[in-house]
């Protein structure tokens, strides 16, 4: 995408205030070099493409949002990930959360699933352009994740569910990471799932609103 000199002044300026805000709220260092090292511009409508550094979500089409990037940043946190994690997305979106991991898994790889084609096509274009040769897309089905692929180190589920996705659970390794929105369709409980020895631990970080999960141990398409 190429921008004017003034459209890029306005992005950097846009872009330094954002992380100054994302620095007193998030601890890792690993994350926000990572989003700093990602131009979220790339994943947004040329029409909106001065909101890109806005903490907020944003409209991508087809009814679906690009995450507000505190959000993004607070769910990569989450997962406590390491170099060499396999991690699979359920909603790549217009890939920017995609990015974040791949930045981050040097030597891991990102699973992730899309339902709509418009948008993994889109996703694809622009993680081409980065190369994120790393990350692999996958049209979704009926059955929810991708469980040939795993079992995973870190899951993160970008649409909310209705209850705790148990399939998504069984996809985990011991001591895999499930980061996901839990609740109505009005609005949901971030949530961490670990999965032990002996069950799930949990851990609650905050109230959020995303769009729905569509599908098995989601919300009916109807809606």
């Amino acid at each position: 995408m190429k921008l004017s000199k003034e459209n890029k002044d306005s992005l950097t300026i846009a872009k330094s205030r954002l992380f100054k805000k994302l620095a007193n709220a998030i601890e890792s260092k690993e994350v926000l070099q990572a989003m700093k090292s990602v131009p979220r511009e790339l994943f947004v409508a040329r029409s909106i493409v001065h909101q890109a550094y806005a903490d907020s979500p944003l409209n991508i089409g087809y009814g679906q949002t690009i995450s507000q990037p505190y959000i993004v940043a607070l769910m990569t946190a989450a997962m406590q990930l390491d170099p060499s994690d396999v991690v699979l997305e359920i909603g790549t979106g217009s890939g920017y959360q995609s990015a974040i991991l791949s930045n981050i898994l040097k030597q891991g790889s990102v699973i992730s699933i899309e339902r709509l084609p418009e948008l993994e096509a889109l996703a694809r274009c622009a993680l081409n352009e980065l190369n994120c040769d790393n990350v692999e897309i996958y049209p979704a089905t009926q059955q929810l994740g991708l469980p040939g692929k795993g079992p995973f180190d870190a899951i993160i589920v970008t649409a909310a569910c209705p209850n705790l996705p148990l399939t998504l659970v069984d996809q985990l390794k011991v001591g895999g990471r499930l980061v996901v929105p839990i609740g109505s369709l009005d609005q949901q409980e971030l949530t961490l799932i670990k999965r032990t020895m002996h069950g799930m631990q949990f851990c609650f970080l905050g109230s959020c609103r995303f769009v729905p999960l569509i599908g098995h141990e989601g919300f009916p398409e109807s809606l």
